[in-house]
């Protein structure tokens, strides 16, 4: 399977939406109750445009598999340089490297853009990608018992970073 990243357009955004309205019904990767509706996105995708922060996709003869991106960790201006970052990839695709390679991608172009550190936000339970991550650099900073609910139960949150 030949992967490739680039930046994401408009044009995606139903492909980025099918991923993570999955993700939403059918895991913790992501502790939204309800799916992001083409508005929500379209919102979203521009705002990350107007802040400079990319949209990567991976693509497998052009169809979306995954995306990454990053955005504002916390609003006030002391965190300018720290930002946290989400990756999610299709359900179908999940376990074949894609999410290595889009993370992978997303650290160099922040390294690119200035940014400092990096934040993922990570369900305890996820050793996937609490693995991935520790893999590429980034170090567990706080683990967060019960600070959130899903399906019913309580969720650790788990923040790792790495400073670029």
């Amino acid at each position: 399977m030949e992967v490739t990243i680039d930046d994401a357009s408009a044009n995606d955004l139903p492909a980025i939406a099918a991923i993570l309205n999955e993700a939403i019904a059918n895991t913790t990767a992501v502790w939204y109750d309800d799916p992001r509706t083409p508005d929500w996105m379209a919102a979203w995708f521009e705002l990350k445009r107007l802040k400079g922060w990319p949209v990567l996709v991976a693509r497998c003869d052009g169809r979306v598999l995954g995306y990454a991106s990053y955005g504002e960790f916390r609003p006030h201006a002391g965190y300018r340089d720290t930002l946290e970052h989400s990756v999610y990839v299709d359900g179908s695709a999940r376990g074949a490297g894609i999410g290595r390679k889009l993370l992978t991608a997303l650290i160099e172009r922040a390294r690119e853009n200035g940014v400092h550190v990096l934040v993922g936000g990570i369900a305890g339970e996820n050793t996937a990608s609490i693995g991935l991550h520790a893999a590429l650099g980034f170090q567990e900073v706080a683990r967060m018992p019960e600070v959130g609910q899903k399906f019913g139960g309580w969720l650790t949150l788990v923040f790792m970073q790495k400073i670029l």
